[in-house]
């Protein structure tokens, strides 16, 4: 079975479970909550399209390959010149900023909150990796990264906090 094919059984799994679980639920609560949640759904679903997919068909064979622990030294790749680390630590910022933008919207959070969720959602995609696709590692500079990505996506939600009430009463 193709690497496209598997992706799309996964964006099929997730389709389903939007429809099925949560659509319904969000929609009594408003327009506004329909919406922030249902970007927030949309992100996380890309996210794990970059970091994680294919799972749904990875799941039978997760203890087919060794586990390799994670790389518990910070920063390790950058400070030794291997790989293209700069990119990777910027986009692993990046990533995970509309993460710590979005949410306070879907439930309200303190700085303190957003960081500690934020780092447990990385935590879970990095501690996943090996097990889902053994050509993935995980890395604590990934996490440091997701983790102050989450918190700038915090610091943006701050900034534009009055502009995003002021488009969150238009749509309620």
């Amino acid at each position: 079975m193709s690497n496209s094919l598997k992706v799309i059984i996964d964006f099929i799994v997730l389709a389903i479970l939007y429809v099925v679980v949560f659509f319904n639920k969000w929609r009594t609560r408003g327009k506004a909550k329909l919406v922030v949640n249902t970007l927030m759904y949309i992100y996380i679903s890309l996210v794990l399209y970059v970091t994680l997919m294919p799972i749904v068909v990875s799941l039978p064979f997760i203890f087919n390959h060794p586990y390799i622990p994670m790389n518990m030294i910070p920063f390790d790749d950058y400070f030794s010149g291997r790989g293209d680390t700069v990119r990777q630590i910027i986009l692993n910022v990046i990533m995970m900023m509309p993460f710590g933008l979005l949410l306070p919207l879907v439930k309200k959070q303190s700085v303190l909150s957003c960081l500690f969720w934020t780092f447990l959602f990385s935590l879970g995609i990095e501690l996943t990796q090996p097990l889902v696709n053994g050509f993935r590692a995980a890395d604590i500079t990934d996490l440091i990264t997701n983790t102050i990505g989450g918190l700038l996506g915090y610091l943006l939600y701050l900034v534009f906090k009055p502009l995003i009430n002021k488009i969150m009463s238009h749509l309620e």
